[in-house]
């Protein structure tokens, strides 16, 4: 791991640990970035209740360290949401679901009651796009929804070879006009077929660490 990845990861950790008691329940994102974070968590022995995942990927290194691993159905309160971001932009509208578990993500994020995004500096930028949008639509509604982003201005690409945590596709789009980033997520969402797409622009983050 990049030693920016693992400064901003410390930076988290130690702005939340003294928040954390025996029963807070975690929020954990997907990414390089959450990775060194969650091995912070497992060095540091600090005692909660468990955590609520939004990846299979999380998950698995979660429960390497005997962390409990929650559905969101079965609480009630996530008291930290902490993930990466691939595009942030100066008002704190981000583009994430590099790595397919935006939906996830951006589900945990909605019911957490504080989200912090950790990035590196190569992740600030002035205006979002430059990474692509990644949509995550039904397998049956691929073509149809990569027609209705066309009119949109977008320039869809099929994400080959890969399956969702939920079964589904992911359609990466380029070309969008992103000066309204909310504007567009709402559109793009509206879409039948479609399950998610990657900008956080309605749930943004209460705070962005950067190393």
């Amino acid at each position: 791991m990049s030693d920016a990845k693992v400064q901003v990861a410390k930076k988290a950790f130690e702005e939340m640990a003294p928040q954390i008691n025996k029963e807070s329940i975690l929020g954990i994102g997907t990414g390089s970035t959450v990775n060194c974070f969650i091995e912070i968590l497992k060095q540091s022995n600090i005692q909660f209740k468990g955590a609520v995942s939004s990846s299979e990927a999380s998950t698995l290194l979660l429960q390497e360290f005997n962390v409990e691993i929650f559905s969101l159905n079965d609480v009630n309160e996530i008291q930290f949401y902490i993930d990466g971001a691939d595009e942030v932009d100066p008002s704190h509208n981000l583009i994430k679901g590099g790595g397919g578990a935006h939906t996830r993500e951006k589900l945990v994020a909605s019911a957490s009651n504080q989200f912090i995004c950790i990035v590196d500096q190569s992740k600030h930028v002035e205006c979002l796009g430059d990474c692509g949008v990644p949509v995550e639509v039904l397998i049956e509604s691929r073509s149809f929804v990569s027609r209705e982003i066309v009119k949109l201005g977008g320039v869809p690409t099929y994400r080959s070879g890969v399956i969702t945590d939920q079964n589904n596709h992911i359609i990466d789009v380029s070309k969008l006009d992103l000066s309204n980033p909310k504007d567009m997520e709402i559109q793009i969402n509206s879409i039948p077929g479609v399950v998610e797409n990657g900008i956080f622009a309605i749930r943004k983050p209460n705070k962005v660490l950067t190393a």
